[in-house]
């Protein structure tokens, strides 16, 4: 009986014992991370161009039967920039391990860079802290050497003797004749001076640029119609027209007295209208065209209306 007890009490504490270490056990196993981040470098701080790597293991691979790789980031230490990222893929033991080197273009700030690592919905994440190297190599001295000192020796300038030019006098300009107004000079004589074109037919038929009937037209044309816009446009049409025939008419002239004096006798007609226009002030555009074109019409009927009434009359009368 005795012995039963003992057995018993025996039984009982080797159940306690074993369930205490099953529970050890479990609570061993149910702390280990799902997605572990590690560093060769745990709380050391390292700088520019030490090889980092960054190491772990899955917990649960559930992803084995499609292989995905361990995204790896590293992110700086206020969190606004990422200065690098990586791609592991999985050993057959469910670990992984890469190596980088610290440091480069982005690696500007000092502190703990933070690596964030990403299996499928396992994540994870470890610091590590990073000073650049701030120290710059210094720059060699370079001793500048002296400037070898050329001594030039300054040329010996023999003066020549100058020159002694004897000027001659220069001759005298002849004294050139004073022309008066209205006349320029040309070949040593006194023209009239033209402003718009001479007068070709009126010249042929006076004899001379300076005949009163030639000077009068010359006026006319000058002081009074070119005077405004209107009549410099009047004129510039009417020379395109005038002396498209004009030359011929002059040569015909003097080599045809006869001719000569018919002109002059058709003239007068002209001279007579265009001198109304002496005695009127013209000092606007409407003016201008207003007694310009009754000057037009008044020689139009001296020259055309009233030869065909004449002509016309006489008809009526020989029937």
């Amino acid at each position: 009986m005795r012995v039963q007890g003992i057995s018993s009490i025996f039984l009982l504490t080797a159940c306690i014992i074993s369930s205490g270490l099953a529970g050890a056990f479990a609570a061993e196993g149910s702390q280990q991370l799902p997605l572990s981040v590690e560093t060769n470098y745990p709380g050391i701080s390292i700088t520019d161009g030490i090889e980092l790597i960054i190491s772990g293991q899955v917990r649960d691979s559930s992803l084995a039967s499609q292989p995905t790789p361990v995204l790896l980031r590293i992110i700086t230490p206020d969190g606004s920039n990422m200065v690098g990222m990586e791609q592991v893929m999985l050993d057959s033991d469910n670990k992984y391990s890469v190596s980088l080197t610290a440091g480069g273009p982005l690696w500007t700030a000092s502190g703990e860079y933070t690596i964030k690592a990403q299996y499928g919905a396992q994540k994870g994440e470890t610091t590590f802290t990073f000073t650049p190297d701030t120290v710059g190599t210094p720059e060699p001295v370079v001793v500048e050497e002296p400037e070898p000192v050329v001594v030039v020796p300054e040329p010996v300038v023999v003066e020549e003797p100058v020159a002694v030019v004897i000027a001659e006098p220069e001759p005298e300009p002849e004294p050139e004749p004073m022309c008066g107004a209205g006349t320029v000079l040309e070949d040593g004589k006194c023209v009239a001076e033209e402003k718009g074109g001479g007068c070709l037919i009126a010249t042929a038929a006076y004899g001379s640029e300076m005949a009163p009937q030639v000077q009068f037209l010359r006026e006319i044309r000058d002081g009074k119609i070119m005077a405004t816009e209107s009549g410099t446009a009047f004129m510039t049409g009417f020379n395109q027209f005038y002396y498209s025939f004009s030359p011929a008419v002059a040569d015909y002239e003097r080599e045809n007295p006869m001719f000569k004096e018919a002109v002059k006798v058709t003239l007068t007609p002209l001279l007579t209208s265009l001198a109304i226009l002496n005695y009127v002030d013209i000092d606007t555009e409407q003016e201008m065209l207003g007694y310009g074109i009754g000057v037009i019409l008044l020689n139009i009927g001296m020259y055309f209306v009233a030869p065909a009434a004449v002509i016309i009359a006489i008809k009526n009368r020989r029937k």
